[in-house]
């Protein structure tokens, strides 16, 4: 699903020196894994997501997913990119606030090929998420955690096989993000690839694999389960 090869990324810090936070990443996830990334807040989590997407293209190194080759691709063509093969979720959940939840879950819609009975289809992903009744809400009359879920059901609209988060539970309590964490578990059951930067073990904790970034590059962790139970956990 995912192949990445020497990939570099640097910025220029307010001196004008070069800053580089990716120094030689190599990653491959297969179809069907969940994968979550770790490390310290500024590490570069995000950048990698971000690269890995589509959503940067100002780096060296190669950059593959499902199948389509980034490197070098045109934003008219990461943007066809984006909207077919990758769904995205965020801290922040990006949702219109003067649009309901079914039109916040329709958005793809307007930036790519027309999806045969559209609504119909939100309707059902928001039930899927547990949001049935509250379609015709706006995000101000929704809570965090279920605003989230607003947020998943439209990164599934385009029926995606990779679902890229980035810090999906920073935003909430232990209690909300738990339900959220448990979806996401569902929905890698499912057959969906999903990958994770996360600063939280109880993000990390439900993956089959965890990768930490450290000094720009990627190391590879035992299973969450098996950190934890070394550190004798519960």
């Amino acid at each position: 699903m995912i192949h990445a090869r020497d990939v570099v990324k640097e910025y220029e810090d307010g001196e004008g020196s070069r800053v580089r936070v990716l120094d030689g990443v190599s990653l491959d996830v297969e179809a069907g894994d969940f994968v979550a990334v770790v490390g310290a807040s500024g590490s570069g989590k995000s950048t990698l997501l971000h690269l890995l997407g589509g959503l940067d293209v100002h780096y060296q190194g190669q950059v593959e997913v499902g199948g389509v080759k980034l490197t070098g691709l045109r934003d008219k063509e990461l943007a066809r990119f984006r909207n077919t093969h990758v769904g995205f979720v965020f801290q922040s959940f990006h949702l219109i606030p003067n649009l309901s939840a079914l039109e916040n879950v329709l958005l793809p819609s307007h930036f790519g090929p027309a999806t045969p009975d559209g609504r119909k289809r939100a309707s059902q992903l928001l039930e899927r998420v547990g949001l049935g009744s509250k379609q015709d809400r706006a995000p101000v009359r929704l809570s965090g955690g279920e605003r989230q879920r607003v947020a998943i059901a439209r990164a599934l609209f385009g029926g995606p096989k990779l679902l890229l988060c980035d810090e999906p539970t920073g935003n909430l309590d232990a209690a909300t993000g738990a339900g959220v964490i448990q979806l996401f578990q569902e929905l890698h059951k499912e057959g969906l690839t999903v990958l994770t930067v996360t600063h939280e073990e109880r993000m990390s904790a439900v993956a089959r694999r965890v990768l930490r970034l450290k000094d720009a590059r990627l190391v590879e962790e035992s299973p969450a389960s098996e950190a934890l139970a070394s550190r004798g956990a519960p």
